[in-house]
């Protein structure tokens, strides 16, 4: 059995660490918990044990074979940079253990939190003149996370919620609807002061072209990405790949609230 990462941009701290246990069949493991142990080796002594929790992708359960609705969350301490191996065990069902690695670097590619957000001038319905296809690939098009940019946003000293994703394109196979989970969070701020911001992915929205500039100028090693971003313009929190609701919900009330 292996594991199948939903993350991978760490530093030493608290590490958020999502991720499947895939069996010989490729079939993911959907049960509620999974017992986790940390390794400076393979065949070393653990240092840290924890328990990881199902969390949901998505708005709705999909109960399609072949999707991916839920993923295993869980937060690791991880003192110095270096490579890690993790055992995850399901609780449930057969008994089946996944074995990977993670690897911990100095810092992270990514802004890391406490860090100033880049002011990028992202592009709006209003800059686009209407045209939502310029916009995003989402279907129907997410209208109220393309209102504001992030140098906009900055600029008024307003907290935001910022999503770099290509809800088209996205291929990973833990890389879920997290646009539509930014959104359903949205609603649930509704008038609290808080903006919500999608940025596509790739130049023209086509994946041939390569990344666009705004995500380059924010050197993401991959996507999709969430910040959580304060009245000072920093960033309180984040969170790579896919994430839940409750997960999101929670982190704006902590952090921008």
């Amino acid at each position: 059995m292996g594991l199948t990462p939903g993350t991978a941009d760490y530093a030493p701290g608290t590490v958020r660490y999502s991720f499947l246990v895939v069996l010989q069949n490729a079939r993911p493991v959907f049960t509620p918990r999974a017992r986790i142990w940390l390794a400076r080796s393979l065949d070393g002594k653990p240092f840290y044990r924890t328990v990881a929790r199902l969390q949901p992708t998505g708005v709705t359960v999909e109960t399609d074979e072949h999707d991916v609705p839920s993923i295993y969350v869980t937060h690791l301490r991880i003192p110095k940079p270096g490579k890690y191996w993790v055992l995850a065990e399901p609780v449930g069902g057969t008994p089946v253990q996944g074995v990977g690695t993670i690897v911990v670097k100095d810092e992270t590619a990514s802004p890391a939190v406490g860090a100033r957000a880049i002011a990028s001038q992202t592009p709006t319905i209003r800059s686009a003149r209407g045209d939502l296809t310029k916009l995003t690939t989402r279907e129907p098009p997410d209208t109220e996370l393309l209102r504001h940019s992030i140098a906009d946003s900055l600029e008024a000293k307003k907290p935001f919620v910022l999503v770099f994703a290509t809800p088209k394109f996205c291929e990973s196979r833990t890389c879920g609807p997290v646009v539509s989970v930014v959104d359903e969070v949205r609603r649930r701020f509704a008038g609290r002061g808080v903006r919500f911001i999608h940025v596509e992915i790739y130049e023209g929205n086509n994946p041939a072209q390569g990344p666009n500039r705004w995500v380059k100028e924010w050197k993401l090693p991959s996507e999709p990405w969430v910040f959580l971003v304060g009245r000072d313009g920093r960033i309180k929190a984040k969170f790579e790949g896919s994430f839940s609701v409750g997960e999101l919900r929670a982190a704006v009330e902590r952090t921008l609230l």
